[in-house]
């Protein structure tokens, strides 16, 4: 599909969290160790909103945002939408976006005193962009795929593009605990495997919703909230990237902040017995 790539409706998300940068919950919740077992209390919703609207402020719109202005630098070297060159720079748009969104937010926060340390802020930063890589560099090659090989429409390329890019962010969290450990990332365990995955799902809905950029599916029935249009300038383009993978969040990250009891959340963190 290289009209999605050279017009301006491509990304994924971020998505992204950790010790405090995220939000000083995310911090707390991805960074420490469980406990014994998951609680059944009912679940704390309003306190979880808070941290949520921090994460997609520091994390998750800029991860859109730089995905989107990643592939107007790829257009303009020339790189089609089903090279590998385009996937990595995507990718790279994406690790960059995270990664300054969240380090800026950890910066402010320590000058105000808050969070949980700038060095831990900083390596969850990394953590977390180094996911984000991993999730936008699948974004477009799953994307081609479920469009032009295998022919599924919008809601079924969102679904599958959701849940192949939040995969490849989980994966990327995993892998991400092992390589930063020596640097104060918090190893791997099982408490933080359920909360990973669970963040990951949240991911996966902003990078499904991420779809609706693309102005190529007929049946793309949000085009007119976040379609990337031709004739939009490409700052527009990458804002409303960014919108449309905060509303895929948000509304996931919204289930889950209802449903799912004190301690079963990534954001409490998640405790396992």
């Amino acid at each position: 599909m290289l009209a999605r790539a050279a017009t301006k409706s491509l990304r994924p998300a971020l998505r992204s969290t950790a010790p405090r940068a995220l939000a000083p919950a995310m911090n707390n919740a991805l960074m420490q160790p469980g406990s014994r077992h998951m609680s059944t209390e009912e679940a704390p919703a309003p306190g979880r909103f808070g941290p949520t609207f921090e994460v997609i402020v520091s994390k998750i719109f800029p991860a859109g945002f730089g995905w989107q202005a990643a592939s107007v630098v790829a257009g303009n070297q020339g790189f089609e939408a089903d090279s590998l060159n385009f996937a990595l720079t995507t990718g790279a748009g994406d690790f960059a976006g995270v990664l300054a969104g969240h380090s800026t937010f950890s910066i402010l926060n320590a000058m105000l005193g808050r969070g949980g340390g700038l060095g831990g802020d900083l390596v969850a930063g990394l953590w977390l962009a180094t996911a984000a890589f991993c999730s936008g560099t699948a974004w477009q090659p799953t994307v081609n795929f479920l469009h032009d090989a295998a022919k599924c429409n919008f809601a079924q390329t969102v679904v599958g593009c959701g849940a192949v890019t939040g995969f490849a962010f989980f994966v990327g969290l995993r892998i991400g605990r092992v390589l930063y450990k020596p640097i104060g990332m918090p190893g791997a365990d099982y408490a933080n495997l359920c909360g990973d995955a669970m963040l990951s799902v949240s991911i996966g809905a902003a990078t499904g919703t991420f779809v609706g950029t693309d102005i190529t599916f007929p049946d793309n029935v949000i085009r007119p909230f976040f379609g990337v249009e031709d004739s939009m300038s490409d700052v527009e383009g990458m804002v409303r990237a960014g919108l449309s993978t905060s509303a895929g969040f948000l509304c996931m990250q919204s289930v889950q902040n209802i449903v799912l009891p004190r301690n079963a959340n990534w954001l409490d963190p998640v405790k396992i017995g």
